[in-house]
């Protein structure tokens, strides 16, 4: 299990760092800084997703769900959302540390 989450926290960082890279490229050229919310991202590459995915979360969990807990995390930059998952799964993959007390490798 700590693999698959691994693996996972691996391809979000990836796609972390694709999208800094894309708001770096598009504040270099604007000569200011130039941050994508991860909603207009989401629209660009797949609009029948993201709209298929707003009306699953209203109709099965309500709109306030979209309203007030998706949609700002949604508006934060693509990068921030996706580092912030990738640290999450990073946590969740990661070996246990030995009981206080104990030397590693010791029976």
């Amino acid at each position: 299990m700590r693999f698959a989450f691994r693996l996972a926290s691996a391809l979000a960082l990836a796609l972390a760092v694709i999208l800094a890279v894309g708001d770096a490229a598009r504040s270099i050229a604007a000569s200011a800084l130039q941050v994508t919310p991860l909603i207009t991202s989401w629209l660009q590459t797949a609009p029948a997703g993201a709209e298929a995915a707003q009306n699953w979360v209203q109709t099965q969990m309500g709109a306030a769900w979209w309203d007030w807990i998706l949609l700002p995390v949604l508006n934060l930059p693509g990068f921030v959302v996706f580092g912030l998952i990738a640290l999450l799964f990073y946590a969740l993959g990661a070996k246990p540390k030995p009981p206080l007390g104990r030397i590693a490798g010791t029976a």
